[in-house]
């Protein structure tokens, strides 16, 4: 029931901001016509059509992303409505742009369709804000609404309190707590609702009006749950069964259905789907060949020159790294560091920010990225991707391991030139296991959530940090 519901309140969502927005685009265009045409040049001859319809492929595409908000979206922060606005009037303008160039109309008003998705961005963010609150109440509230009776211990009743405040939107009302084992006296106060046992529900159902029967946990008793659902049916009542699994595992699951089973696995894989693998490589090309092309031999003539002054020696460090598939390739990079005699103890160390085997230039190189750009031959290769997680020496590899107990599970994808724990500015030497930890869960959140959109963000974000580099780059 609740699922239906969140995903009924966010397409009724959707719809109604589809049409006001439609709405809007020709209430705006007649003021326009009518009152600003001699600045904004949009007159009666111009055809608003196409671009109304673009309008709408725009909005009907950007629906997924309100989608992606999951529960909170009828409770988003301001900077989660501006990002969501931020999405999909991104789309708009892609979509009617594209249009327009591939047309090459030039009766549009440029500056008309410049303000225009200036206010959908504003009516959006106004309209994330406000309707899904407002809607939710209207839809599931008076009769709609649904007393719900949990069964759980008396030690979890303050996590479902928590649970149940994120859906009373949903018009979920609580009617009360009833526990598998009969409790010690406790304080009305800590427990204001508790109405008894699982033994008293045959009694609640009958004098109450529980429309709704929420199992917390299942208990230890066989048998148990199936008499409470058994009862639940002959009295009409819905029945929700919250699994544990996580808490017992220690690892978020996701569910999946396998020829009318279910089961459990630690993580989704959308990247195990082979049209998505070949959007991410046909996006992996789309970079790396004209990065390859047009950037690295003048980045390669410029660095040669420098090198020769400040460190002579080869252009490049090539050092093994492990693939997708636990196999090694060879990773290309600029080198920075002076040229010295072999050494093992020193192949595995981290460079640090005053590193003295860093040349002067070399400083540059890293604290910008450009000593990664050699990697786009990587990704030409198949090697690499432009986006995953970013590969670390062997050595380094068997001794994350051992820290992190999910690292090896980033082989999972190919690994990248940039990440998502490099964009959002996890960089430089890793030298706690807590910041390994915060890496190694971006990482696994890139893998379960990958989307072309999110390859798109992490890359414009790197792009911005080249120029404007965080204060871990070194």
């Amino acid at each position: 029931m609740l699922l239906n519901r969140h995903r009924g309140l966010a397409d009724l969502h959707n719809a109604l901001t589809l049409l006001l927005i439609s709405v809007f685009f020709w209430v705006y265009a007649e003021v326009t016509i009518v009152a600003l045409s001699d600045w904004m040049r949009l007159t009666r001859e111009v055809t608003l059509l196409p671009y109304f319809l673009c309008v709408l492929l725009g909005g009907v595409l950007g629906w997924k992303h309100v989608a992606r908000t999951g529960w909170r979206l009828s409770r988003l922060t301001l900077v989660e409505a501006a990002g969501l606005a931020s999405r999909q009037t991104a789309i708009i303008a892609l979509v009617v742009f594209a249009m327009m160039f591939a047309t090459q109309d030039r009766s549009i008003s440029r500056l008309f369709l410049g303000s225009f998705l200036v206010f959908t961005w504003l009516l959006l963010l106004s309209l994330h804000l406000r309707m899904p609150p407002r809607l939710a109440a209207f839809v599931f509230g008076g009769n709609a609404r649904v007393p719900t009776l949990f069964v759980c211990r008396a030690a979890a009743m303050r996590d479902v309190n928590r649970w149940l405040n994120a859906r009373q939107v949903l018009g979920v009302d609580l009617a009360g707590f009833i526990s598998w084992e009969e409790l010690p006296v406790v304080p009305t106060q800590e427990v204001p609702t508790w109405l008894g046992s699982v033994a008293q529900l045959p009694d609640l159902l009958s004098r109450q009006q529980i429309r709704q029967v929420v199992l917390w946990e299942l208990a230890e008793e066989v048998g148990a749950g199936r008499r409470v659902v058994e009862l639940c049916q002959e009295q009409g009542v819905r029945v929700m069964l919250r699994h544990d699994f996580a808490e017992q595992l220690g690892h978020a699951v996701v569910s999946v259905e396998v020829e009318g089973q279910h089961y459990f696995t630690l993580h989704d894989e959308p990247l195990e789907e082979p049209l998505n693998r070949l959007v991410k490589r046909a996006f992996d090309l789309a970079v790396a060949v004209p990065m390859a092309l047009l950037v690295l031999p003048t980045l390669c003539a410029i660095i040669w020159l420098v090198q020769r002054r400040q460190s002579p020696g080869p252009l490049f460090h090539t050092r093994p790294r492990a693939s997708s598939r636990q196999s090694q390739f060879h990773m290309l990079k600029f080198r920075t560091m002076h040229v010295a005699p072999p050494n093992e103890v020193a192949e595995v160390m981290q460079a640090t920010r005053d590193d003295e085997r860093v040349y002067k230039f070399g400083h540059f190189l890293r604290r910008h990225s450009l000593d990664e750009f050699p990697q786009f031959w990587n990704v030409l290769a198949g090697e690499m991707s432009v986006v995953g997680p970013r590969p670390v020496m062997p050595l380094l590899d068997e001794e994350f391991e051992r820290q992190a107990r999910a690292y090896r599970t980033r082989h999972y994808v190919k690994p990248g030139i940039t990440g998502l724990a490099q964009s959002e500015g996890f960089r430089g030497e890793v030298t706690t296991t807590e910041q390994l930890q915060s890496r190694v869960q971006r990482d696994l959140h890139y893998i379960a959530h990958w989307s072309i959109w999110l390859d798109l963000q992490i890359t414009w974000k790197t792009c911005w940090q080249i120029f404007f580099p965080p204060d871990s780059a070194y």
